[in-house]
């Protein structure tokens, strides 16, 4: 691939992610969120067929982090595999299957949803 088309495509999805204005910025001149907006760039430069995402709205403001989840919906309507591991419970609007996790174990959607509202009303205390 030739350097201007390389060029071309990192341009592309940084306008994707929203950081057109910060091209010619080194890394510790980004914020932690806009840093994290590249890292989603990064993965998907040579447009894989899976994404594995850990935690991509981490970091990011609101606007953003729902800017990368409506990103990563686009990128599975278009066919792509989208793995995502995440703690931000506005994903769940956007996945098309959901497996929880408590302690390392696959557990279903009610063992998980009683296990944390046990463990609120015990931190509550």
């Amino acid at each position: 691939m030739r350097r201007a088309e390389r060029y071309e495509r990192a341009v592309k999805l940084l306008k994707r992610v929203g950081l057109e204005n910060r091209i010619g910025h080194r890394p510790t001149e980004l914020s932690g969120g806009q840093q994290q907006r590249v890292a989603v760039a990064r993965a998907l430069i040579n447009d894989p067929e899976i994404l594995l995402a850990d935690e991509p709205t981490g970091n990011l403001d609101t606007a953003s982090g729902i800017a990368i989840m409506q990103m990563l919906d686009e990128l599975h309507q278009a066919g792509k595999t989208i793995l995502v591991a995440t703690h931000d419970p506005r994903m769940l609007n956007f996945a098309s299957d959901t497996i929880y996790l408590l302690d390392g174990k696959r557990v279903s959607t009610e063992e998980y949803q009683k296990a944390t509202l046990q463990l609120a009303n015990e931190v509550k205390r």
